[in-house]
């Protein structure tokens, strides 16, 4: 299986390329920025980008969504409808804080919701519903790895406090739809190293202390 990590950008996001080693079908998971870069590496390697899927709106995962398209129109644009819009909403600050403008993608051909799947190949991918960091945060579980974005990462979490983040509801998507996952799955998350959800489930104090490392109980209320 074809399994490739780019760091883009100010901010160091991943961007995952995944699919299909003979029939070169993959699909590119949150392409943050430097989108021409990315539809070249995709060119050079003879690569077929059959879907671009991004885990939620932040513009670190999505700033390059419209650039990989254009460049790839057949590919079919997946992400939550719950978090289409906001790209849009923070497009306009974009150049502040991100670095450059960032054209809003085309809407989703395929808006993602809980068990949808998306196919490279044989290769076979199922969309998680993962709320809390932003209200549309989807993860995308298969061949033994979880894309999970800004949900989980090597011994944290991520962050609640941007408009539409909760911090209850981020824990229990994890716990939901993260940690039952088998043990041996690959932790790939939106940035930093990579992990098991087994060595999270056991290490990672906002999972293991999670009322005394955040201050709630998210089983309460």
């Amino acid at each position: 299986m074809i399994l490739e990590r780019l760091v883009v950008g100010r901010l160091q996001a991943n961007c995952y390329v995944v699919g299909n080693e003979t029939t070169r079908e993959v699909i590119v998971v949150d392409p943050g920025d430097e989108g021409e870069a990315i539809a070249t590496h995709l060119r050079e390697r003879d690569y077929r980008p059959v879907a671009v899927f991004v885990t939620h709106a932040h513009l670190d995962h999505s700033g390059a969504a419209h650039e990989v398209l254009e460049a790839f129109p057949d590919a079919v644009f997946a992400i939550s409808a719950t978090d289409y819009d906001a790209i849009a909403l923070q497009a306009p600050t974009a150049s502040s804080w991100y670095g450059h403008e960032v054209t809003v993608p085309r809407p989703p051909d395929r808006p993602l919701e809980h068990g949808d799947t998306l196919e490279a190949g044989q290769h076979r991918f199922i969309a998680l519903d993962t709320p809390g960091h932003t209200p549309g945060s989807v993860c995308l579980a298969g061949e033994g790895v979880v894309f999970t974005g800004d949900v989980l990462f090597q011994g944290s979490i991520g962050r609640f406090d941007f408009p539409g983040g909760d911090g209850p509801t981020l824990i229990r998507s994890i716990r939901r739809h993260l940690l039952t996952l088998p043990p041996e799955t690959t932790v790939l998350p939106g940035h930093g190293e990579a992990s098991t959800v087994d060595i999270e489930s056991r290490q990672n104090p906002f999972l293991v202390a999670t009322s005394q490392v955040l201050g709630f109980d998210p089983d309460e209320g």
